[in-house]
């Protein structure tokens, strides 16, 4: 009995030591296989570094190199602008794209940038379409009025009648030369001006057109030779003809607060300095011209139903658009004097003349562009009573 419990422990014993042994194998092949699987997957890694230093022509094929299908796909992420950084750590996490995932991605994101940049270069044309099409419809615009307007002047040229008035022919009470403050010498062309003669115009034909036409201008060395008008406001002839018509060219007219029967301290005309030189566009280019040259230019003519008058230019100048230069009321003849100061000392050429408290001025007004102003003033050295 003692033998068959030794024989039977025996192989108890043998049992186990068998069984610790397979363990022992298991564990040892387990960690074999670890260690071999750490080894590949440094060895791929160090792969995939080298196949980025490789050129494109010594890409390996599936044939030669077992791992190809990742260096397939490292290729591939690289060629798509991928930076390689991004997909070795991918690589390492074990969460390697596939190309089809990759390019979506790329894809997806170019056709945004493309999207973007084709909506801006669409506003880009639309813009410049509009603005193009708007320069061309204001270019045949302003071609229709300047059209509209020279043939307006045309017509009236035609029915106005302009006499010069000779002093020899005309009484010698009905003319009055504007007494001097200071003493003029001889030699300075005042004593010219007041040789001139006077213009007299027939406004019958003038007003059976537009009547609200109060007189004439002529300034020497200009194209302005027009009638002017008078309204209730200072805007409706910025937009409309002679004859009432809209037409951006607008006319020649005198500031609403002004008295055509008796000249105020400062009576203001505005006209448009248009490029074909109508209205007071020759006024606009005054101050680059030769105008200044000739001082027979110095001289503006007026012709109203109640006064044939001459002025002489003081002051010409373009300046930031301001209004400081268009009152027409002065509480006494100093203050009117400081405003004639103002404006004399504006101008860009210097006249040999001066202008006293009791004066009375003539101011011509148009645009230079769209900042600036170009201004005439003038004074009353001569009239006579209609």
């Amino acid at each position: 009995m003692s033998e068959k419990n030794n024989n039977k422990n025996n192989r108890k014993i043998n049992k186990n030591n068998i069984n610790t042994k397979k363990t022992i194998n298991k564990t040892s092949s387990k960690n074999s296989n670890y260690t071999s699987q750490i080894a590949v997957q440094k060895k791929k890694e160090k792969m995939i570094e080298n196949s980025y230093k490789t050129t494109a022509k010594s890409t390996p094929t599936k044939q030669e190199n077992p791992h190809y299908k990742e260096l397939h796909t490292t290729t591939h992420i690289k060629n798509a602008e991928y930076e390689p950084k991004h997909t070795i750590k991918s690589i390492k996490n074990g969460k390697i794209n596939s190309p089809q995932e990759e390019g979506t991605v790329y894809h997806t994101k170019k056709r945004r940038k493309l999207k973007v940049k084709n909506i801006i270069l669409l506003l880009i044309f639309l813009t410049s379409f509009t603005l193009l099409v708007y320069s061309c419809i204001n270019i045949y615009r302003w071609y229709q009025d300047s059209k509209q307007t020279k043939k307006i002047n045309d017509e009236i040229q035609n029915i106005v009648e302009i006499k010069d008035i000779e002093e020899d022919n005309t009484p010698t009470k009905q003319i009055e030369v504007i007494e001097q403050e200071e003493e003029i010498p001889k030699s300075n062309p005042y004593w010219d001006y007041i040789k001139m003669n006077l213009i007299d115009v027939n406004f019958n034909n003038l007003k059976a057109i537009n009547n609200e036409t109060v007189g004439w201008i002529q300034v020497n060395g200009t194209n302005i030779n027009y009638p002017f008008v008078q309204t209730s406001d200072n805007k409706f002839y910025l937009t409309h003809t002679f004859n009432k018509n809209y037409n951006t060219a607008g006319w020649v007219f005198m500031d609403y607060r002004n008295n055509i029967q008796n000249f105020d301290k400062n009576t203001i005309l505005y006209g448009h300095g248009r490029r074909d030189k109508t209205m007071f566009g020759s006024l606009k280019n005054i101050l680059q011209s030769n105008w200044y040259n000739n001082k027979n230019n110095y001289i503006i003519k007026l012709s109203t139903e109640y006064q044939n008058s001459l002025w002489q230019v003081f002051s010409v100048y373009h300046i930031a658009t301001t209004s400081d230069y268009i009152q027409t009321e002065f509480s006494s003849d100093e203050e009117f004097k400081k405003f004639a100061d103002m404006l004399q000392a504006r101008s860009a050429y210097t006249f040999d003349t001066t202008v006293s408290g009791s004066d009375k001025i003539l101011t011509l007004s148009t645009c230079y562009n769209d900042q600036e102003k170009v201004v005439m003033h003038a004074k009353l050295i001569k009239f006579t009573n209609r």
